[in-house]
C-alpha cells in the first residue's frame, strides 16, 4: 500500500510496519533561534534532510515579521529569547485574529526539559517540543511527527492549540 500526500509517503511491505518519507523539498522552513550557531546547526540539520527553503530570525519579534512574509509550513523556535521569547511567539502564531495560519506546526527546542516547562509549551500552543542538544534524527522525528500524524486543534482561550496526544489515542 502507497498513501502519498504533498509532503509524505508511506510504503507498507508488508503488515510488520511503514516506512514514511518527508518530501522536505516540498516543504519551507523557519528558524527562530537568538544563538547564531544553534540557528546554523539547525538549518544544517534541515538542509541535509533535503529542504531547499530555510528562513532564520534571531528574536520572537523578527520570527512574526519572518512568518508573516514567508509562510512557512513548519515553525521551529527556541524558548528563551530577547525581545518576545518562543512562548509568545507560538501564542500569536495560535491566534487566529493575528495570523492567517495558526494550524502551522510549530516545533519547540529548548535547553529546558522539565515536565512543566514541556506542558507550559503545550498550552501555549507547541506542536512538539525537543530538549537540546538537538540530534538529527530526534529534529527528523519530529517533523515526520507533525507532517504525517497532524493534530486536530482546540480553542483555548481565543486562540487555537493542538489536542494532545493521549486525547486523540497516539502518544502522550
Amino acid at each position: 500500500m502507497t498513501r502519498t500526500t504533498p509532503s509524505t509517503s508511506a510504503s507498507c511491505a508488508s503488515s510488520s510496519g511503514c516506512e514514511v518519507r518527508v518530501a522536505f523539498d516540498q516543504l519551507s522552513f523557519l528558524v527562530v533561534e537568538d544563538s547564531p550557531p544553534m540557528r546554523r546547526i539547525l538549518r544544517t540539520m534541515i538542509e541535509a534532510f533535503g529542504a531547499a527553503r530555510v528562513v532564520e530570525a534571531a528574536d520572537g519579534i523578527a520570527g512574526l515579521a519572518a512568518f508573516r512574509e514567508a509562510s512557512p509550513d513548519i515553525v521551529i523556535t527556541d524558548w528563551e529569547m530577547p525581545r518576545l521569547d518562543g512562548l509568545g511567539l507560538v501564542v500569536a502564531l495560535r491566534d487566529p485574529a493575528l495570523n492567517p495560519n495558526p494550524f502551522v506546526p510549530v516545533i519547540m527546542v529548548s535547553a529546558y526539559a522539565e515536565a512543566s516547562r514541556v506542558v507550559a509549551a503545550r498550552e501555549a500552543g507547541v506542536s512538539e517540543y525537543l530538549a537540546k542538544p538537538v540530534t538529527p534524527r530526534a529534529l527528523y522525528d519530529r517533523v515526520l511527527s507533525v507532517v504525517a500524524e497532524p493534530r486536530s486543534f482546540r480553542r483555548v482561550e481565543g486562540r487555537l492549540v493542538p489536542e494532545r496526544r493521549g486525547q486523540e489515542g497516539g502518544r502522550p
